[in-house]
């Protein structure tokens, strides 16, 4: 049946390697248990129904043979009354409630064997469900702790390895080049006050001698 095959399933099943194989290891172990216990449940009623109809078949094969053996006594009354007509017809009656009584045993014995079988399907996802519960929790921290470890295993990659050097690299050029601009910047500013300090001592001496001119040419005349 479906329901012993899904149970077969999960009772095979190894949570290790489901873990290994699934992107979401808690999730996958979480749905696993709800899987568990929903087909443990699914089986205990299963059982349950299961030890009823063998119940009510045992029931019906006590039944009929109780049918066939009255029959019987019936068919030796009538042998007493000199019925023999009747003792046949009691005789055919007793046979049928015979064949009845047989087919209600093979049932009924067909049925302990599928009890039996649900009963030890229901122990083993008792047991793994069991299993299941306790590794639970020390897989998904081992899981987490693995997860961990890999962060930081690829962040300490990531820092002392040949992208961290160039990016230090990179960053030591670039404040090397701020400081040349810087440099550059404050020697030009520098450059253009020596240069207008430098024109207004010139604008002086040119003033100056050309008041020297004037005086000299106004000199004679004075004179």
């Amino acid at each position: 049946m479906a329901l012993m095959e899904r149970v077969a399933t999960l009772v095979r099943a190894n949570l290790n390697d489901l873990v290994d194989k699934a992107e979401d290891p808690e999730k996958l172990i979480k749905q696993v248990i709800l899987d568990m216990e929903n087909q443990l449940m699914q089986v205990k009623t299963q059982v349950a129904i299961a030890i009823a109809d063998q119940h009510l078949l045992t029931s019906k094969q006590a039944e009929n043979a109780d049918k066939e053996t009255d029959w019987k006594r019936r068919a030796e009354l009538a042998v007493d009354k000199k019925e023999d007509d009747l003792a046949r017809a009691a005789l055919e009656r007793s046979l049928s409630f015979r064949q009845m009584a047989v087919n209600f045993r093979q049932q009924a014995d067909d049925q302990t064997v599928q009890v039996e079988n649900l009963k030890t399907a229901l122990l083993k996802l008792e047991q793994k469900l069991a299993e299941a519960r306790s590794k639970s929790e020390l897989i998904i921290a081992q899981h987490r702790r693995a997860r961990a470890l890999n962060k930081a295993g690829d962040a300490r990659l990531a820092m002392d390895g040949e992208s961290s050097s160039h990016a230090f690299d990179r960053m030591r050029e670039k404040t090397r080049h701020a400081e040349a601009m810087s440099q550059a910047k404050a020697e030009l500013l520098g450059d253009n006050v020596e240069d207008k300090l430098a024109a207004l001592e010139k604008q002086d001496e040119i003033e100056r001698m050309l008041a020297e001119i004037k005086e000299r040419k106004a000199a004679p005349a004075n004179n």
